[in-house]
């Protein structure tokens, strides 16, 4: 009798242990991270996107060339609300390094950096005086510092950290020379850097010229062969050694593998997408691309919908 009580017993911890695993496993919560992320991200109307960022948590955020606004979207759900409010001046590209949030200011000629936990600014930048033609359009955070670039003159602003991060009390502007000559439309654009780390890559959106450039400015033009150019390039992603740039008006991203140094590449190929409407830069997150869709030949309007789409990485 006893011996059957025992075993009695054993039965039904193991049926309960059971049944606890199954409820356990069954949690919304864990259902919802099963499912697959939205391939399509509805933003404000009228919200006119241009940059877009997502750190190591699955958030993205996205500029706005209206007024500036941060919107931020829960990528596993694709709603979103709006994260910090905009200066007024428009928020073009975004960076996420740790807890902060960097952000170029476009034709503001400024730039400025948020916390991530509440939305603040920690600080601000006039990159430019007040009056200068200026075009602050993108930016890329390294070990050391935060680079911006103007799309209207040739020169990049450097903020360089202090210790643990500390950010700097003015910008210093970093003369581009070498290759680099300025044309008519938009010039340096996209930004990041070689595969090695010890230089910066940047695109030239008008004349489609990669360039890699010292710390010190000095721009050296990247080899792609004779014929190839990546003519409207925008946003830029690098991974390993292969280089992504957004061509927002030709609706594609061209992938270009490079040598370590950044001197040499190749066009490997040029991926477009159905959802892709003048889409103008990119951030990774989960073996997917996100880019969202700035509609440029479409007129604004408060009531103009937009969105992001996300898709394989090429």
């Amino acid at each position: 009798m006893l011996l059957r009580t025992i075993a009695s017993r054993a039965l039904a911890n193991a049926l309960l242990g059971t049944a606890l695993a199954v409820t356990v496993a069954a949690t919304p919560a864990e259902a919802a991270h099963t499912r697959p992320l939205p391939s399509t991200i509805t933003l404000p109307s009228g919200f006119q996107p241009e940059g877009i960022a997502i750190g190591a948590k699955p958030y993205a955020y996205f500029g706005s060339r209206v007024d500036g606004d941060i919107y931020r979207v829960d990528l596993r759900t694709g709603k979103g609300r709006t994260f910090s409010e905009g200066p007024g001046t428009a928020s073009l590209g975004l960076k996420v390094d740790g807890d902060r949030l960097f952000v170029a200011g476009g034709a503001g000629g400024d730039a400025r950096v948020l916390d991530l936990r509440t939305g603040e600014v920690l600080k601000s930048y006039q990159l430019q005086p007040a009056g200068t033609t200026a075009f602050i359009n993108d930016v890329i955070v390294t070990r050391d510092a935060a680079w911006f670039t103007d799309s209207r003159n040739a020169v990049l602003f450097k903020l360089p950290f202090g210790r643990h991060g500390k950010l700097p009390a003015a910008a210093v502007p970093v003369p581009i020379t070498g290759d680099f000559a300025l044309a008519e439309g938009n010039n340096a654009n996209g930004i990041t850097t070689t595969p090695d780390g010890r230089a910066l890559i940047i695109v030239q959106s008008n004349t489609g010229s990669l360039f890699r450039v010292s710390w010190s400015g000095v721009a050296r033009k990247i080899d792609l062969g004779a014929t190839e150019t990546l003519v409207n390039g925008d946003g830029l992603w690098i991974k390993g050694h292969f280089l992504y740039a957004v061509q927002n008006r030709l609706n594609v991203i061209a992938k270009v593998e490079l040598n370590r140094r950044g001197t040499e590449g190749t066009v490997l190929s040029r991926t477009g997408n159905p959802g892709f409407d003048v889409p103008t830069t990119i951030a990774e997150f989960g073996k997917r691309f996100y880019l969202p869709n700035a509609r440029f030949t479409t007129p604004p309007t408060p009531e103009t919908a937009y969105t992001a789409v996300a898709v394989p990485i090429p």
